[in-house]
């Protein structure tokens, strides 16, 4: 009985439903955020490209020349999709920056904490000698 208290107790802590809270929201914020790329941001992008969609560049690595994507990949030409890559780079840039005005926020919402006064100073070691050496004085 004592391993599963124990186990009740560990999943019961604030921490770990704080952890599973975050992952939850997480996950949902990534979904925003995804959408906030791929559906508006992006196809600003792929206009910019001649209307491409950024997914679809592609270099070809062996002879031959296609248009699309997708008649490289029918023909089994051995091509290399750096528009996939770029579109994780142009998400994680995104991403990296929506995280981090959501958390300017966060911090502008948090109250400033007052410094602590300091707590008064004790006796030096010398006063404490004296005062030690003027008892024994007076016995």
């Amino acid at each position: 009985m004592g391993f599963l208290k124990d186990f009740k107790t560990f999943l019961m802590k604030g921490d770990i439903v704080s952890l599973a809270t975050a992952v939850i929201i997480g996950g949902a914020f990534k979904t925003i955020v995804s959408s906030l790329a791929k559906d508006i941001i992006m196809p600003f992008v792929g206009l910019f490209l001649g209307n491409k969609n950024v997914n679809d560049l592609f270099f070809v690595l062996g002879k031959g020349s296609y248009e699309t994507l997708a008649e490289a990949k029918e023909a089994g030409a051995p091509i290399m999709t750096y528009g996939n890559f770029v579109q994780s780079v142009i998400d994680f840039v995104i991403i990296g920056f929506v995280i981090f005005m959501f958390l300017k926020a966060y911090e502008k919402t948090k109250k400033k904490e007052e410094p602590k006064p300091e707590a008064p100073k004790g006796p030096t070691q010398e006063e404490l000698l004296i005062e030690i050496r003027d008892l024994l004085a007076n016995k």
